[in-house]
């Protein structure tokens, strides 16, 4: 570092302005290339029709955004926060590294004038803006990188969607046939003499995430129940492309970064105090907690079947599941969501930690105790990026649809604008109905006299216009009735509005 000679430091009046002006016009020139990049992006999903995912594109934006502003404060205050002195013993207290090294500038040595420590030093504020940084930045490249890893697993579904319109699948379906559900495909995977026992049935769930977690026979069955349930019998719905606009909804969640998930980035940097020993349990968080959620979900399948099985052993066609709530933690499929957001943020965290102190001491440095540490770190942040993305995921996007209530991604956005367009329309007219009726017993309240027969025939005449716009109401609540209603939805309607 600087050393005590402040001398020594080359600042801008002795750098020549073409070293400064090629720096800026580096740094702009990337600013610029990464802002048509999001804009090109933003223009290919408007094209697509994903609005879920520019959605996602403005959380991102706004998150880099947040960036810009925490990096500028820390630059501001950098100075202010190093003339903070602390006591000496406090300053020794939780340190990353068992040494403490300290650079000798102006603020640092004032407070070792007084005895004290500084609280942060300059270079340390830096060096924090670089690691706030990288944590959201991989953050939002593990999100996309996950999601994309996912659906291109998914894109086998659309071929098992393609099937349920072949003469085999609805010959195999076929609402005349009777059969015990042990002697259905979907029966022989999860009615077993473990099925019922909690604890024979967690290890066996445990361990079917890793092998074919997603089966045919699980989609295709869950699909017909998810129909059953929320539609009329023999509606033709395209499951798979539900599952994909459900998907871009909940990553336009998961992408951001909410401020409990920041309270909880500070808890992992407080928690790498080498006091903590936090290389022998931080990095296995994420993957425990990966392995407990897709366990869940392999359950729910499971306990489903089971629920069946239990109402009537004899199904007339295909079996039918019922989705409900209450397979779920605390009743929220919800909180699945909320739980894979915070995963791939701790998983972020790890690599971003990692990839920080590698850049900042290398790694020899004490964050690195051993090899190891830098080996269990890269391993559990690459395998915990797959497993979510290839297995979980996937897992993630059939299961949660099973829930008491449908989501909004059952229409497309051109059909939600479409019964918000319908909607508005009649509300106008039945305000202009409320005003007309309103002026009318105004009128027969106030005139007691003979109405002359020109007003009596204008009256006519307004009355049977009213009448013509009751009927168009009437229509338009059909319409309306006849795009929404395609079985009990469950409060969905009143949802969208």
């Amino acid at each position: 570092m600087a050393g005590s000679n402040n001398s020594s430091v080359i600042t801008l009046e002795t750098t020549p302005t073409w070293a400064i002006a090629v720096v800026c016009f580096i740094l702009i020139t990337i600013s610029i290339l990464i802002e048509h990049v999001l804009h090109l992006l933003a223009k290919y999903f408007n094209k697509k029709r994903r609005k879920s995912l520019i959605q996602a594109l403005n959380n991102i934006k706004s998150e880099l955004m947040l960036l810009g502003f925490v990096s500028l404060l820390l630059t501001v205050l950098q100075k202010p926060i190093a003339k903070i002195c602390i006591p000496k013993d406090a300053a020794q207290t939780f340190l990353p590294c068992q040494s403490l090294t300290s650079d000798d500038v102006e603020e640092e040595s004032k407070c070792e004038q007084q005895g004290k420590k500084s609280l942060i030093s300059r270079a340390g504020v830096q060096q924090l803006q670089l690691l706030i940084f990288a944590l959201a930045f991989f953050h939002i490249l593990s999100c996309i990188l996950t999601f994309s890893l996912g659906t291109l697993k998914m894109r086998r579904w659309k071929f098992w969607e393609a099937e349920t319109t072949t003469l085999d699948y609805q010959f195999s379906h076929d609402p005349r046939r009777f059969q015990l559900i042990h002697q259905t495909s979907f029966g022989k995977r999860h009615l077993n003499f473990w099925s019922e026992h909690r604890f024979l049935r967690f290890p066996v769930c445990l361990l079917r995430q890793f092998y074919g977690s997603v089966y045919k026979v699980d989609y295709l069955t869950l699909r017909h129940g998810f129909i059953m349930a929320h539609f009329a019998e023999g509606t033709e719905f395209d499951f798979h492309k539900y599952i994909r606009r459900a998907l871009d909804k909940d990553f336009k969640v998961v992408v951001g970064i909410s401020p409990w998930i920041w309270t909880f980035s500070m808890l992992f940097i407080f928690f790498n105090a080498n006091v903590f020993h936090s290389t022998y349990w931080l990095p296995f968080i994420p993957l425990a907690m990966l392995v407990v959620v897709g366990t869940k979900l392999q359950g729910i399948i499971t306990k489903m079947c089971l629920e069946s099985n239990y109402k009537s052993s004899v199904v007339r066609g295909n079996l039918v599941v019922k989705p409900d709530d209450q397979f779920f933690w605390f009743g929220k499929p919800k909180l699945l969501l909320h739980l894979m957001h915070f995963i791939l943020f701790q998983n972020s965290f790890q690599l971003a930690f990692f990839t920080w102190t590698t850049y900042n001491y290398g790694l020899n440095s004490c964050f690195h105790h051993k090899t190891v540490d830098i080996v269990t770190r890269l391993v559990m942040g690459v395998l915990v990026h797959f497993l979510c993305g290839y297995v979980t995921l996937p897992l993630y996007a059939l299961v949660t649809q099973m829930g008491t209530k449908i989501k909004n991604s059952v229409f497309t956005d051109g059909m939600i604008s479409g019964i918000r367009r319908w909607q508005e329309k009649a509300k106008r007219k039945l305000a202009k109905r409320s005003n007309y009726l309103l002026a009318q017993n105004s009128l027969d309240n106030s005139l007691s006299l003979n109405i002359s027969p020109s007003f009596k025939t204008s009256l006519d005449v307004t009355s049977s216009t009213d009448t013509e716009n009751d009927e168009e109401i009437v229509d338009d609540q059909r319409q309306i009735k006849q795009h929404t209603e395609f079985g009990s939805f469950g409060g969905f309607h009143s949802s969208i509005f």
